[in-house]
């Protein structure tokens, strides 16, 4: 068997650390590479879900709003005098204004890295079944299914099953309490809280601020109506608020 001398062993040797020695070296820089890129990436989604959604052309208002708007009936002294009932009814009859409504959020908020949709409880429509009054989640439910985001309901007390985080706010009418099954949203998630109306905004306080205990990002919300003269939109302070239609 053929012995190698020293100095070509030595040299073989050599040559293998060497190459040992560059190919740790470019796998380093390759794996610094492949970092520097995906935190890149990871600082401008951060920036893109920081900045506030764009909006369109105020100069050429879409004309569905008109439709919704008529399409909305105020009854005065509901729920008790003094009260202007925004009834959305007339709206939920008519397919068409219904679908431009849902339609106006799905494509405000399609591919806006929204994993979840919050929705109060509708306050612009009483349904009644079998005597016992309910109120419905109306417009949350297919903008969630349309954006591919999960929905979650924020309820009054005692109607969700199970353990719940709640908030207690005031309203134009009185005190009121949400509530919302702990787990329900995880944290850093970005949610979009949707409602029919601000009025006073506490409804939409009270649930960022539980959505926020939780560990969520609220991004924005949305409402049908706003109600600007109550100013329920500065107590909101930096979340942001889109709305389709204003009334007295």
């Amino acid at each position: 068997m053929p012995t190698l001398c020293f100095p070509l062993y030595s040299l073989l040797f050599d040559s293998c650390f060497s190459f040992s020695v560059r190919s740790l070296h470019l796998l380093f820089i390759s794996y610094q590479i492949v970092s520097l890129i995906r935190d890149t990436r990871e600082r401008e989604r951060e920036r893109e879900m920081a900045a506030p959604i764009e909006e369109k052309d105020q100069a050429t208002e879409d004309p569905r709003k008109e439709g919704i708007a008529s399409s909305i009936r105020v009854v005065p002294h509901v729920p008790k005098g003094g009260i202007m009932f925004q009834d959305i009814t007339p709206l939920l009859l008519d397919p068409k204004v219904f679908k431009d409504t849902v339609d106006l959020f799905i494509e405000r908020y399609t591919g806006k890295d929204i994993s979840a949709v919050a929705g109060t409880r509708c306050r612009a429509l009483r349904i009644v079944v079998e005597g016992i009054e309910a109120r419905g989640f109306i417009f949350g439910p297919p903008i969630a299914l349309a954006i591919g985001a999960k929905f979650i309901p924020l309820r009054k007390p005692r109607k969700l099953p199970g353990e719940v985080i709640s908030e207690e706010y005031v309203l134009e009418y009185g005190r009121d309490c949400l509530e919302m099954h702990v787990g329900a949203v995880q944290q850093g998630e970005h949610v979009l809280v949707v409602d029919d109306l601000i009025a006073t905004g506490g409804t939409l306080c009270a649930a960022i601020n539980l959505l926020e205990r939780a560990g969520a990002k609220v991004v924005e919300c949305a409402c049908v109506i706003e109600l600007r003269e109550l100013k329920g939109r500065e107590r909101l302070k930096d979340t942001p608020l889109y709305v389709l239609v204003e009334s007295n």
